[in-house]
């Protein structure tokens, strides 16, 4: 029987830290489904605009072999939709949320994995500030 493992991001400025998590999430399963935070939920979350566009960051994800569907996510609120339109069974969040997510627990297994050490989008965005 296939598993359908969703993980939601904004993978801006797309680093090994991303690469990495989307690797374990796809191997929990055997079809990988990403939202990509729009830019509009990015502005909202974390009061900037990503660095690339909504359209630009769906491009790099998409290309990614590890990755079978993208879709764009458009509200936090949303996941449990997003969870069954997709009818997954295993989603997956980096351990910065661990607990945020326990109540979908009702319709899919949640797992909350580490991120990758010393990775970070917002530490490069300020390193590159910086120089």
């Amino acid at each position: 029987m296939s598993r359908t493992v969703i993980t939601f991001g904004t993978f801006d400025v797309f680093h090994v830290g991303h690469l990495r998590v989307l690797e374990r999430a796809a191997a929990l399963g055997d079809h990988l489904v990403v939202g990509v935070s729009a830019d509009a939920l990015n502005l909202r979350k974390k009061g900037r605009t990503p660095v690339f566009s909504e359209r630009e960051r769906i491009e790099i994800v998409s290309a990614l072999r590890v990755v079978d569907e993208v879709f764009v996510e458009e509200s936090l609120e949303l996941k449990r939709d997003y969870v069954l339109e997709h009818a997954a069974d295993v989603l997956v969040m980096g351990d910065d949320w661990a607990g945020r997510f326990d109540e979908l627990s009702d319709v899919c297994e949640v797992v909350y994995l580490p991120r990758t050490p010393a990775i970070s989008t917002t530490a490069i965005i300020e390193h590159i500030a910086d120089l």
